[in-house]
């Protein structure tokens, strides 16, 4: 039998698994296909999976994904998780408990690391300090202005990864989060995008909602969203979330 994984979660967080040591029915989840999700018991650990067919992997998509996460999603409120990649499978029962005992030691100080912790996602959109550059710079022919354009191209570059590291140390010092992901980027419309995922304690997360209203408050010049709490995607080390061939 084959398996779609979901995520690695704590063995002792699921009472039915104390006393079995083969697969247990996940009540009330159903997984990708509308398939019943199981608890896999691998040593201290349980792998959240559903049974998988070769046929499945060419019916991935969008909602599929949306599955994956609301599987993690409603693990994650019993458990610390630690989520694979979307798309991950294991070819049998043996495939599953080698990957967990291989790693096992790098499973267990994730979950240390991560129990009683959650992610928030902020998105942060302000007005670019160049917008139009690089458009501009499709337009020169090769020669002298071209070479000019290009030195203030980099110099406008180095002026927006100031301001977005700026604004990242500003939210850095406003959220004052356990760690923090931040990735930049220039949006069509001329404005830049910081994506900022920020890893909490469990118990502070109305706290850091009140913080975030605070912020609305004060930047004015930013669009902000926020979303969360949310498992600690971005925190969970990449070796995790292998494909596994069917």
């Amino acid at each position: 039998m084959a398996w779609y994984a979901y995520c690695i979660a704590e063995r002792q967080s699921f009472p039915e698994l104390c006393r079995h040591r083969r697969p247990m029915p996940l009540t009330g989840v159903t997984g990708l296909f509308g398939n019943q999700t199981f608890l896999f018991p691998a040593s201290d650990l349980a792998v959240i999976v559903s049974e998988h067919n070769v046929e499945d992997s060419a019916r991935m998509d969008q909602q599929c994904q949306k599955d994956h996460a609301r599987v993690v999603a409603d693990c994650f409120k019993h458990s610390t998780v630690l989520p694979f990649r979307f798309g991950t499978t294991f070819q049998d029962d043996d495939a599953l408990r080698r990957s967990v005992r291989s790693n096992q030691r790098h499973f267990l100080a994730n979950v240390e690391r991560l129990r009683g912790k959650a992610e928030m996602h902020l998105k942060v959109l302000v007005d670019d300090t160049c917008p139009g550059a690089s458009a501009h710079l499709r337009d020169l022919a090769v020669g002298q202005e071209y070479l000019t354009s290009l030195r203030e191209s980099a110099s406008r570059q180095r002026e927006r990864q100031s301001k977005a590291r700026a604004l990242s140390v500003q939210m850095h010092r406003m959220f004052l989060p356990l760690a923090e992901e931040i990735t930049c980027k220039r949006m069509e419309s001329g404005k830049m995008l910081l994506d900022i995922a920020h890893l909490i304690d469990n118990k502070t997360v109305e706290r850091y909602q009140n913080k975030y209203t605070s912020a609305l408050q004060q930047m004015k010049e930013c669009q902000m969203q926020l979303s969360g709490p949310w498992p600690p995607y971005h925190f969970v080390h990449r070796s995790n979330g292998h494909q596994h061939s069917a």
